[in-house]
């Protein structure tokens, strides 16, 4: 693809803007709070945004419009409108027991609930998983985008963008990757509302394209389908990632840990949750577009197959609607929704391994100074380790949003059952939840080991019965004698206001026609 002037200017323009607001913001960062929390001082609106440009990446863009390019449609939108339902019971439940804590880090609750043990293989797990899978994924994810469009070499691009988003990461912390969340977010949801409405043009409206891709705007799907089995979204797998990943997932939930009070950080999430609903409407309805435009001419870039080729979905789409002058803004959008993500996972794995390993473990006495240089540090070598590891996933036979909600299902429902029961259950023991945890891996890799064409959310479910079943066995044959009291670090009221009720009720409504409408 050629780019013209235009196109050039805006790009780097872009790039300068979000490395400079980056800049701006996180200027006379002093204590570790400040390095890694924000200071907590964080407004509603801007983790809003944060949440969703850091969970909005490359990989939805490509995987996620890839999966609405295959037979599965608009039904992967459930991974979003089920996210909208979670997010509300994070904003309610969750929320208020981490931020009267006082926590840095979501591994640092299993402490004060069970032991250090449970923290330390938390945090094992999240530094792994985030480098093996997530960093990578978003890294192949964001180079192979590039590569499709513009003829960057795949081992370039992970290395550009790795060392951009890691480079002003490692200077301003969590403030510089929020102030440029909020950049990079704006710039996403308005690059996707563009080609969408291109999609609609080229189509002939929004009444030919919904006649014509009726087959795929169905969001519940058969109870026997492989991927997205109805019993498994509104009762059983679905709901564990979700509850996962925007509870007790460092890499999201930092955000809300650093919020001025609760009540700024509820709405935050809620604010959140009301962009999850739109984002469908950006991503997969554009992969969907893809099929009913250029459908022959992407599967035969892939050989006709179906799994290899729709992930070429949404880049041919905008290569073919995208006039001259504004390539540069897309890739911008492209670009930055790769950073986003990539600058939060960085963060969070840095403030992982500084507040759960190195500073219990090497330096307990830790100066903030020092801790802040540690968490610099560790930004560093991760960048390098997930740009080292990203090209191996191009050995994997399925799509990139397949692959990364696959393989996190290892250590989610272990880790989801020790949170819930240590919440609701005061009386459950620590080696339970620890054995919990450990059994997830066992029972989840042999079920994918020996029922592959079962849905892998199924699994997921059966997994967490099972963890479950052995926590509750655990406790009791040997319950705590004594049950845990939490710390109280922040005096917050935990009541809810009205406005975080009445939006937490609208959000829940919306989520139901949005299912009702497409169903």
């Amino acid at each position: 693809m050629e780019f013209s002037t235009i196109d050039i200017v805006a790009f780097v323009g872009f790039l300068f803007l979000v490395i400079g607001v980056s800049l701006w913001a996180s200027r006379n960062e002093e204590t570790s709070e400040d390095y890694f929390l924000a200071g907590r001082g964080l407004s509603w609106w801007v983790i809003g945004l944060s949440l969703i440009a850091s969970n909005i990446s490359t990989e939805h863009f490509i995987g996620m419009a890839g999966q609405g390019f295959s037979e599965v449609g608009l039904a992967i939108a459930s991974y979003e409108w089920i996210a909208a339902f979670t997010l509300i019971l994070v904003a309610l439940f969750l929320l208020p027991r981490f931020l009267r804590s006082g926590i840095y880090t979501i591994p640092e609750f299993l402490e004060y609930r069970y032991n250090r043990t449970a923290r330390t293989l938390m945090s094992v797990f999240m530094l792994f998983f985030y480098v093996a899978v997530t960093m990578a994924t978003v890294l192949f994810a964001g180079a192979k985008a590039l590569h499709l469009l513009f003829g960057v070499q795949m081992g370039i691009g992970i290395w550009v963008i790795g060392l951009i988003a890691g480079l002003y990461t490692v200077y301003g912390g969590l403030k510089a990757v929020v102030w440029s969340d909020v950049v990079q977010g704006s710039t996403l949801m308005l690059g996707g509302m563009l080609v969408t409405y291109l999609g609609f043009e080229e189509m002939g409206g929004v009444d030919v394209f919904l006649e014509t891709a009726k087959d795929r705007l169905h969001t519940v799907m058969p109870a026997d389908h492989p991927d997205l089995p109805w019993v498994a979204v509104f009762f059983g797998g679905m709901w564990i990632p979700n509850i996962f990943y925007w509870g007790l997932n460092q890499f999201i939930t930092q955000r809300t840990l650093a919020a001025k009070d609760l009540e700024e950080g509820q709405k935050g999430i809620l604010f959140g949750a009301s962009l999850k609903l739109l984002i469908p409407f950006i991503i997969v309805f554009p992969g969907i577009m893809a099929f009913e435009l250029y459908g022959d001419e992407i599967l035969a870039l892939g050989g006709g197959d179906m799994k290899k080729s729709m992930d070429f979905a949404y880049p041919f789409l905008f290569q073919k609607l995208l006039p001259t002058g504004l390539l540069g803004i897309m890739l911008a959008a492209l670009f930055g929704a790769t950073m986003s993500t990539l600058d939060s996972l960085l963060n969070s794995a840095a403030t992982i391994f500084t507040m759960d390993i190195y500073k219990p473990y090497i330096k307990p006495e830790g100066e903030a100074k020092h801790l802040v240089k540690v968490g610099r540090i560790t930004t560093l070598v991760l960048m390098v380790f997930a740009c080292l590891w990203a090209p191996i996933l191009s050995t994997f036979d399925g799509g990139i949003y397949e692959f990364i909600q696959k393989f996190w299902g290892f250590v989610q429902p272990g880790l989801v059952a020790a949170f819930l029961f240590g919440i609701l259950w005061k009386k459950v023991p620590s080696f339970a939840a620890i054995g919990g945890i450990l059994l997830s891996f066992p029972v989840y890799g042999g079920l994918l080991y020996a029922f592959p064409d079962v849905a892998f959310l199924h699994h997921m479910a059966i997994t967490f019965v099972a963890v479950s079943v052995f926590i509750t066995i655990s406790t009791l044959i040997k319950p705590l004698k004594v049950p845990v009291v939490m710390p109280v670090k922040r005096e917050i009221s935990t009541r809810p206001s009205k406005l975080v009720i009445v939006w937490s009720v609208l959000v829940a409504l919306a989520t139901i026609s949005l299912y009702w409408i497409f169903r």
